[in-house]
């Protein structure tokens, strides 16, 4: 069973017809208030938490609004954090990538309407992960702050990167240098140390762990989802580079630390 949320067949074809033309009723949808309404009248039979098809919809207005998602996964709205998580995962459900002339652009996807946001990171944030049995396989299941779940699969890889973190101020951060002190790792267990300790070197070049999930979208692991991962997974040394290996379905998926 593939529980992607964007690659749930049944889901897609739930949604309701929505309308092509903006309502009347709204100049536009550059608002909390109104963007939330709009959404949730054209939920239509929507179920659960499926998401709409954002690829089938080619709005030509586009606006900007005061909205920045942080690199440590806060939504903060005109200088403001939005606390409601229902609020938050109801936007999270149209988020919509672009790749224009070199830039990544974020936008908050309607029929009528793409509204640019600003993304600092990641626009998702995995806080959990999770062995699932099913068919007398098991595989490694995440899960977003914002409802999405997806496995660890070949279409779901994760990978590490570098982040610059001039784009944001590093307290920020899920993942910046004091996320690694001693005595935040003498708190886990030891089976992540010699990971932590290479982690450690890794975060100062700003390397963070990411997982595609949907539509492009790719969400940053947590520094917590990811010593669970150290737990769960197998580590070993290779040309002095820590090598976590992790077992997903019948695949066997390797993320190379530097230790240098």
């Amino acid at each position: 069973m593939n529980n992607d949320n964007n690659g749930n067949k049944e889901s897609r074809e739930k949604i309701a017809e929505v309308p092509n033309s903006k309502p009347s009723s709204l100049n536009n949808l550059d608002n909390l208030d109104a963007l939330s309404q709009y959404i949730k009248s054209t939920k239509g039979t929507r179920e659960g938490r499926a998401i709409p098809p954002l690829e089938k919809w080619h709005p030509e207005d586009i606006v900007d609004m005061d909205l920045t998602i942080k690199a440590n996964g806060e939504w903060w709205h005109e200088g403001g954090q939005m606390t409601r998580e229902s609020l938050v995962s109801l936007f999270a459900t149209i988020l919509w990538k672009e790749e224009n002339n070199g830039i990544t652009e974020y936008f908050l996807k309607t029929p009528v309407q793409k509204i640019r946001i600003q993304v600092e990171d990641a626009p998702l944030l995995i806080n959990d992960v999770g062995i699932v049995h099913e068919d007398d396989m098991s595989w490694l299941e995440f899960t977003t702050t914002t409802g999405d779940v997806v496995r660890l699969d070949d279409e779901h890889p994760i990978v590490l990167k570098a982040y610059n973190s001039n784009k944001s101020d590093s307290n920020d951060s899920d993942f910046n240098n004091s996320d690694f002190s001693e005595s935040d790792q003498a708190n886990q267990m030891s089976k992540a140390d010699d990971v932590a300790d290479s982690q450690e070197l890794a975060s100062t070049e700003q390397v963070r762990p990411y997982m595609m999930v949907r539509n492009g979208l790719t969400a940053l692991i947590g520094r917590n989802t990811f010593y669970h991962l150290t737990e769960i997974g197998a580590l070993s040394e290779e040309n002095g580079k820590t090598i976590l290996t992790l077992q997903s379905g019948s695949q066997s998926y390797s993320l190379s630390m530097p230790t240098d």
